[in-house]
Parts: C-alpha cells; structure tokens; sequence
C-alpha cells in the first residue's frame, strides 16, 4: 500500500479510463478527484457502441469490482459482424455463440455510467474545463480551470483525449490527420423506422468498402443504429466543397453521388438517417509517443496514444487506468508508482501504436478484416 501521506491526485477527465482509474483507486482506500470539462453527467452524447475485450478492458472492470455487472448490462448478441461488398453481398458473416464473452458491446453511455455509479459521491467535479499545468516537475502542480479557479496536486492524470491539455507539460506531440473521415449518421426507432436498415445491420455491425469509401453500422440499445461514413478526404471536406455541417441536404447530396454505383439497400445507410451529421475526422497521435519521466505528471488513454479506432482506444485506456491505480497503491512514493505504471504502459502502447499506425487506410480497405479486433467507434 502506498504510504507517501494523503497524495492530492487530480485525474483529468471523466471518460472510461479516468473514472475506472478513480474506482480502483478509492477500492484501495486512496483518494482521487476527478476534473471534467462538462457541466454534468448527461451534458452530450456520449457516443455509439464499443466492445470491451477479455484481454485488456475486462481485466480492468474486474479489479474494479465491476465485471459482474458490467455482463448484466452488455449485449453479447452485439458481437455479430457481417462484411459486404458495394453491391450488398454478404462475404463474412460471424454470429457469436450463445455464451460468447470474449468482446460484448455495450453503449459508452451505459459503461460511463456503471463508472460514475461506482464512484464515492463527489468525486466527480463538473463543469471543470482545464486551460493548463504549472509548477514544477518535482513539487506540487497547479492546475489552472477556465473559470478561474485553481487546484494544487500532487500528481496529475491527463485522461482528457487526444486534445489532452495535461500532455502539454510533458510532451510537445500534437495530433496529426490519418487522411481519412467519419461521417456519424444515426437512425432512431429502427425496428419500426427502418425495418430494411434493421435487418442490414442484424444485432451487431455491418460493413462495407471500396477501397475509397465505407460504410460501418452498429447497432446501439434502445433500437438505435450508428452508421460511419468512411471516406478518404482532406480534413475539411465539407467546407471544401462549399457546404457547412448544419447543411444536411447538402452533404446527403454529395455523399449519394460519392456512393452512387454502391447498392441501393447500402446507400440508404447515408441517406434515410434521423437528423443531422456528425463530422469525425481521424486523428493520431506521432508513433511512437514517448516522453520524459516526469513524477507529477502522467498519462492514459488517447492522451498518451492516441491510434485510429480499430478495436483498441477505450480497452487500452481502461487498462491504463486500472495499471495506474494498481501502481500508486503498490509503491511508497508517487514517483515510483509512475516509473513502474510507465515502464509497463509505454512499451505496450507503442507496440499497438506501431501496429496500427497507417492503418485506418485499412477502414477502407476491400479485403476481409480481423474481426478478432473489430470495432470501437
């Protein structure tokens, strides 16, 4: 157990690694605060469907506590995939086995808020949107709020994504653009809606490509599907081609001509959605991403290494919490517990990083995918 005295640890962000960070912190009988930029818990969506492999992101809500319930609220049916191609027809179709476990989905949404419910009351602070760290790398570190307030710690936990501003104190590495786009489109009520986009997509994911485009649906709970248009296209396509994102018959009518020899039943995924699009161009992070130890300061999730979403981001992030948290628990001083959290931390991300470094090329790509490590958009 740790024995430095009472360490003010501030964790930067309320997303799945921060929060199972926390959890598995306070289970240790160690306070952390958690700093969030948004007003509250339901301030914006969360986002779509993720899976939570048995290797990475389900070793963390088991030391969390959190496993048990974590199965109760998953969809295991959530793991069927099916790849198409442009014309509709089905070239891979896995459907899960009825005991299935290895990568269940369940909704960011549900997952944040199994976290937050594990947390002690007020270890959250809302409406937290931090502008910078200062102080210096040996002593106490201020963390400086848009509002003006001001907080001292100990140590400091970036777990704020791929904008991270705590990255910025140990680390100059800005995000660069992949050269290709999502494009969010969501359909609501789709088993009486869209019953012919129900049966496309079935009780998990559909995808389709190219090699210049794709399409990726997900179903979600609550009868919604998420669909991802996949295109390899400047940053600013949209703006580019004399449209704004607000302009929703504008961009469906481009992405119907961009699509237009893809199968009549694969474009209503672009053209039948409820509302208006989310743009989502893909960032990364340089490979690799290293920084000098520093004891006050440390990382996790996208804000250490961030990489395209292909089935890694938030599993690695919640891993990064939980061996954070486990380290700060097992060593005397905060300094130790970040050599050991990173000696372990940095040679895993990197490997990951290099592997899929290019890769969201292959979002776009004809030949059939591992779909042992599909999806997490």
């Amino acid at each position: 157990m740790n024995t430095t005295p009472t360490p003010r640890i501030a964790i930067i962000g309320a997303g799945p690694g921060g929060l199972i960070c926390a959890r598995i912190l306070q289970q240790h009988g160690i306070t952390a605060a958690v700093y969030d930029r948004d007003p509250g818990p339901d301030a914006r969506d969360q986002g779509g469907s993720l899976d939570l492999h048995a290797d990475n992101g389900q070793i963390a809500l088991r030391e969390a506590g959190l496993l048990e319930e974590f199965f109760r609220l998953a969809r295991p049916e959530g793991q069927e995939m099916r790849q198409m191609d442009p014309a509709g027809t089905i070239l891979f179709h896995h459907v899960p086995e009825q005991d299935e476990r290895f990568k269940p989905e369940i909704d960011r949404g549900r997952l944040r808020e199994l976290l937050l419910g594990s947390l002690q009351p007020g270890t959250v602070r809302w409406g937290h949107a931090l502008q910078s760290v200062s102080g210096p790398a040996e002593g106490t570190r201020r963390l400086h709020f848009a509002d003006g307030a001001t907080v001292e710690a100990d140590l400091v936990v970036g777990a704020d994504g791929a904008w991270s501003k705590v990255r910025r104190a140990v680390s100059q590495a800005t995000p660069r653009y992949s050269g290709v786009s999502f494009l969010e489109a969501w359909f609501h009520d789709v088993a009486t809606r869209h019953p012919d986009i129900a049966e496309l997509v079935g009780q998990g994911s559909a995808a389709a490509a190219d090699g210049e485009r794709g399409l990726f649906a997900q179903r979600n709970s609550g009868d919604h599907i998420r669909v991802y248009i996949i295109q390899r296209v400047p940053a600013a396509w949209i703006t580019a081609g004399g449209l704004t994102l607000q302009d929703t018959g504008g961009i469906r009518a481009l992405l119907l001509e961009r699509y237009r020899d893809w199968s009549p039943r694969l474009r209503q995924l672009i053209a039948d959605n409820d509302g208006p699009y989310v743009d989502r161009p893909i960032f990364a992070l340089p490979v690799p991403h290293v920084w000098e130890h520093n004891p006050t300061v440390t990382l996790l999730g996208d804000a250490a290494h961030l990489m395209p979403p292909l089935g890694v981001g938030v599993n690695l992030a919640m891993l990064d919490g939980c061996d954070l948290a486990l380290a700060i628990a097992r060593h005397d001083t905060i300094g130790e517990a970040i050599h050991a959290y990173e000696k372990t931390m940095l040679p895993r991300s990197t490997e990951m990083a290099r592997l899929l470094d290019g890769a969201a090329d292959g979002l776009l790509s004809t030949e059939l995918p591992d779909f042992a490590t599909a999806e997490d958009h």
